[in-house]
């Protein structure tokens, strides 16, 4: 990618009546047709994901987890963890004794129980009017009747061969004649297009109790995975209390652990402490002060992030402003100092939120983590698998370390901003452990340099990788010679962090605001 941002970019979308944006133009569409139906935005955003776990196989899927927020006028605002866990099974005294120091992202130890399907009913019955199967129509068209490829998923997907062609599902459902698909290709995937359909049959407990689970055990515990039917037919999500910090005047809330919003709200809480709005948005000092701030919080998160039951400091202790007071002082504005690195970042996650026109906001994410998960899939289900477990460590001494039935530290998190206690703007970005990193640099730009949402999306953006500092193709020059100058061991990154969605609620016009990633295939709709 490569474009001036200091440019006009693409224009928001304002509407009236709904709003959706999604990663792909199909699953937007497939949204605003329900909420012009008398679906609401609950029912919406299932309804997209569903798709969008059929037409961007390699982004997301139903093998996947999910976590969303959920704003209704005059309520709390609701949240759900819709993460898998790790087998009862499952330990890490028995990977050392293997010989195992590490998860990685094709080791079927990754599997973690997929989360998504039980999570997506879950949000339906408290907060929809549509069934499952109602919401699942869509998908089911796709995988049955055929989609035609998008140009960003079959460039993505053709970087996947190798993996693919590795698991004998794998190839056999994602692989067409020993290749990926071209742009425009029609293709269909008739396993997923009928395990789809049992779950609009029997609900959830279809996909966590009998054949279907069935075969996703007999498929990973070929490979050496620990999973049972039992660890499936367990699985529950959990309903959880959003947590928040305030920034400049505005209620920023997340999911807590484990999932990793805590570290974007350490991010904003620290750089509370420097006046950004005097600093030039696209200038060297901006992004030096970010990436210190991110260093330095993503070693809170790597340190202390776990299954909640198994962290051992509490997260109001680290969402505590005067704990984030102190680590902001850490931070020279004039040099790079040596600070805790983060884990390598990853893009490969779908997020969407959608607007009702009674003004419920839906923040949803969905993923598989890596592209196209762990590389194994079920060949009678055509179900993709997750590497979550991957986050997991094997360390013994370590809150996040593998063991029975917990949750891995997780990357994905949905996000609202809220003012008066009503939402303002309900936000996600995609990206693996950039996540925190680009909710910051969202909000940076949108309420602090007051930039429209789609330009907020737009900007380019850092980040870091162990000791190397990232910038995206169009930053301008200046300031990656001011990164350089200040300590900064800077490289371009070889493609762009995932996207991003928004929607802002203009309660005194009674519009919808609406953003979208152009980096990807994002699409914002309204009507």
């Amino acid at each position: 990618m490569s474009r001036d941002f200091q440019l006009p970019g693409r224009s928001p979308v304002i509407a009236r009546n709904g709003m959706a944006a999604t990663s792909h133009p199909l699953a937007t569409l497939a949204a605003i047709d329900v909420l012009r139906a008398g679906g609401n935005a609950a029912d919406a955003a299932i309804t997209a994901v569903a798709a969008l776990c059929v037409i961007e196989p390699h982004m997301t899927g139903i093998g996947g987890d999910c976590f969303c927020l959920i704003s209704d006028p005059g309520k709390p605002v609701w949240g759900y963890n819709g993460c898998g866990r790790a087998g009862a099974k499952a330990s890490t005294e028995a990977l050392l004794g293997q010989g195992i120091r590490e998860i990685g992202p094709t080791s079927p130890h990754a599997v973690t129980v997929p989360g998504s399907i039980e999570a997506w009913e879950a949000i339906l019955k408290t907060h929809g009017t549509y069934t499952m199967a109602q919401a699942l129509q869509p998908a089911i068209r796709y995988a049955e009747g055929g989609f035609p490829v998008a140009a960003r998923v079959a460039s993505d997907w053709t970087g996947w061969l190798g993996k693919l062609s590795a698991d004998p599902g794998a190839s056999k459902h994602y692989l067409f004649n020993g290749r990926a698909p071209a742009e425009g290709d029609v293709i269909k995937f008739p396993a997923l297009a009928e395990t789809l359909k049992q779950i609009a049959k029997g609900g959830a407990r279809a996909f966590y109790e009998g054949p279907i689970a069935q075969d996703i055990v007999a498929t990973v515990n070929a490979r050496g995975s620990v999973l049972t039917v039992d660890d499936f037919a367990r699985h529950r999500g959990t309903a959880d209390q959003p947590i928040s910090t305030n920034y400049r005047g505005t209620d920023f809330l997340e999911l807590p652990p484990n999932g990793q919003g805590l570290v974007a709200l350490v991010m904003l809480s620290m750089l509370e402490a420097f006046d950004l709005k005097a600093l030039d948005p696209l200038g060297a000092e901006r992004f030096h002060l970010m990436l210190e701030a991110a260093r330095m919080a993503y070693g809170v998160r790597d340190a202390h992030i776990a299954d909640p039951a198994h962290m051992r400091v509490k997260t109001a202790d680290l969402l505590d402003k005067a704990f984030a007071k102190k680590l902001a002082g850490n931070i020279d504005r004039n040099k790079r100092v040596r600070l805790p690195t983060a884990p390598t970042p990853g893009s490969d996650t779908i997020y969407l939120t959608v607007v009702d026109r009674d003004r419920k906001a839906v923040s949803f994410i969905n993923s598989l983590y890596s592209s196209f998960g762990v590389g194994i899939c079920s060949e009678k289900t055509g179900v993709m698998l997750n590497n979550r477990g991957a986050c997991f460590v094997v360390d013994p001494a370590h809150p996040n370390t593998f063991g029975p039935n917990k949750r891995p530290m997780h990357t994905i998190i949905p996000a609202m901003a809220m003012q008066d206690g009503r939402c303002d703007v309900a936000f996600g970005v995609m990206g693996a452990h950039y996540q925190p990193m680009g909710h910051v640099t969202f909000v940076t730009n949108a309420f602090d340099y007051r930039m429209d949402l789609q330009s907020a999306i737009d900007g380019p953006r850092v980040f870091f990788e162990g000791e190397t500092t990232l910038v995206e193709r169009g930053m301008p020059a200046a300031a990656v010679e001011g990164l350089k100058a200040r300590g900064h061991q800077v490289a371009v990154a070889p493609s762009p962090w995932g996207g991003a969605q928004a929607i802002r609620i203009d309660w005194q016009r009674g519009v919808l605001i609406g953003g979208s990633e152009p980096r990807k295939d994002g699409c914002a709709l309204g009507y």
